[in-house]
């Protein structure tokens, strides 16, 4: 009886581990009543149910002889049921095994990516679809790539960005239809359909009204001659209709020069020459002359203003002397101011200039370089010695150069051609010296207005 419970125990203990089978459990306790203090009966029930091994099951299946079909039917069942789990979960984790493990093989022997198609009216440059490499897209005349230009086949065997396409370009985005004509986008074209008095390729030409006129013919044995008016050609094929001579495309620089010095308008048979604001056109009907509007009193300066006439304009200025530490000034001209006597004891006085001299320019546009704009001349010079300084800063010395023709005069340059219109100022200072000691300074400040015509 003691090993008998012995055994109920050691059953209990394998009953209740984790596989948790219930109906397995009843079974044996079922048994265990049954049987009573059968230990072998328990020991066979105890291996079948710990899977001990099959040579180990059949050798104690022959203890079972005497036992009731009942029970063991009972125990081949649910041996049989927990053996067909334990199969089931081994056959499924070896399925997700094998189906990693040809993914694994798949990936090792594939080192290229998917095959790129070219776009609908496009190319496809580039062959090799290995990875790092880039294939790159083009798209035919008249269309436009829309989309990455080139694509990277990377390490995961995928190719960078999206597949681009070729968008057809719409060729009436520049407006090309003149005169009211109508655009029509076609495939890498476009065309016209011109409005009523307008034909060509982009309604370019009229067909009526000033700049087209009937030919005059004639016929002379059996033969037809037409000629046009002055101004009118005989248009195309269609010997009885004359069309307007654009003279300022045609004859803009012909051999006699430019026909008009400004701007062209063609009319119908003919032309005219228009100038910008600021000029008039001369009697020949090409050149423009300029207005003096300081003259003719076309501006509006006021009284303490001078009224400068520039190339197509004016300027207004106004001359305030300088106001200077220890000396002061009078205007003794409307263009020039001097210094006030120095008291005897004022050394500071004495070194200040003697006066400023105001000088207005007026230039057209590209003037040629080097030439001579301004000279400064002393009239009756004292001392033995007379010295040019070119002042005004940098820009200054950008534009000008100061030079000296003689002993008694320097010369203001223009260094290179200036675009205008822009206004540039230059100082002169002429210094009068007696063995190197300065007796005087004379500063002539010259402003040059540049127009913004080269006429």
């Amino acid at each position: 009886m003691l090993e008998a419970d012995s055994s109920n125990r050691h059953v209990s203990s394998n009953l209740l581990s984790p596989t948790g089978n219930s109906e397995v459990a009843s079974a044996v306790f079922w048994q265990q009543e049954v049987v009573g203090s059968e230990g072998l009966f328990i020991n066979s029930v105890n291996d079948i149910l710990a899977h001990n091994g099959s040579r180990k099951l059949f050798k104690n299946m022959k203890k079972l002889h005497s036992m009731p079909f009942l029970l063991i039917s009972i125990l081949m069942f649910c041996s049989l049921k927990q053996v067909q789990k334990l199969l089931s979960a081994h056959e499924a984790t070896y399925t997700q095994s094998l189906r990693n493990l040809r993914k694994k093989i798949n990936l090792l022997q594939s080192t290229t990516c998917p095959k790129l198609d070219a776009p609908m009216n496009g190319r496809k440059l580039g062959k090799s679809h290995s990875v790092g490499h880039e294939v790159h897209f083009l798209c035919d005349l008249g269309y436009e790539l829309v989309g990455a230009e080139s694509r990277v086949c990377q390490e995961s065997l995928s190719w960078s960005g999206q597949q681009p396409t070729c968008r057809d370009i719409n060729e009436c985005l520049s407006s090309p239809c003149m005169n009211g004509g109508t655009c029509v986008d076609e495939v890498n074209q476009f065309s016209c359909v011109c409005a009523k008095g307008w034909a060509g390729v982009t309604c370019q030409t009229a067909t009526t009204g000033p700049h087209v006129r009937p030919s005059r013919c004639s016929t002379v044995q059996g033969t037809t001659h037409c000629t046009c008016e002055p101004g009118y050609t005989i248009s195309g094929r269609d010997s009885y209709t004359c069309t307007d001579i654009d003279e300022c495309e045609v004859l803009h620089n012909g051999p006699a020069g430019r026909l008009c010095l400004h701007k062209c308008i063609n009319t119908p048979g003919g032309y005219r020459c228009s100038c910008p604001a600021g000029y008039n056109v001369t009697t020949d009907g090409r050149s423009c002359k300029d207005i003096d509007e300081c003259a003719t009193r076309q501006n509006n300066c006021t009284k303490d203003q001078m009224c400068i006439n520039t190339y197509g304009g004016f300027q207004c200025v106004r001359v305030d002397c300088p106001r200077i530490a220890h000396a002061t000034y009078v205007k003794t001209s409307p263009m020039r101011c001097e210094r006030n006597p120095c008291p005897l004891d004022n050394k500071a006085c004495s070194q200040t200039p003697n006066s400023f001299s105001y000088h207005y320019l007026a230039v057209v546009s590209n003037l040629s370089a080097p030439r001579i704009m301004f000279r400064v001349s002393a009239l009756r010079p004292i001392g033995d010695t007379l010295r040019f300084t070119l002042l005004g800063g940098r820009q200054a010395r950008r534009h000008f150069t100061l030079q000296r023709s003689d002993r008694q005069t320097g010369q203001l340059m223009l260094a290179s051609p200036v675009q205008g219109p822009v206004a540039l100022e230059a100082e002169v200072e002429m210094s009068e010296l007696e063995r190197r000691v300065q007796l005087g300074r004379y500063i002539t400040k010259i402003t040059m207005f540049v127009s913004q015509y080269d006429f």
